[in-house]
C-alpha cells in the first residue's frame, strides 16, 4: 500500500524536482510559490498525492516534435 501523504523528500522525488527547489517554493516569501499547498500536521510538511495528481493532470500537453 502507497502512502497517500508524501514528505518533502518524496513529493520532490514523485514529481522530479530537487528538494530543496520545493523548499524554496512553499515558503511564504516565494516569487514563484509552488502550486499545490501542503498540509501540515504537527511540524510535518506533508502533500496529498491526489492534489499532485490533480495539478499534473492540469497541466497542458505540448506535442514537441
Amino acid at each position: 500500500m502507497e502512502a497517500r501523504l508524501l514528505s518533502i523528500n518524496d513529493t520532490a522525488k514523485y514529481i522530479g524536482i530537487a528538494p530543496k527547489t520545493l523548499r524554496n517554493r512553499i515558503c511564504r516569501k516565494s516569487e514563484n510559490p509552488f502550486p499545490v499547498k501542503p498540509k501540515r500536521i504537527g511540524k510535518k510538511v506533508l502533500f496529498d498525492r491526489k492534489d499532485l495528481d490533480k495539478w499534473i493532470d492540469s497541466i497542458p500537453y505540448e506535442n514537441y516534435e
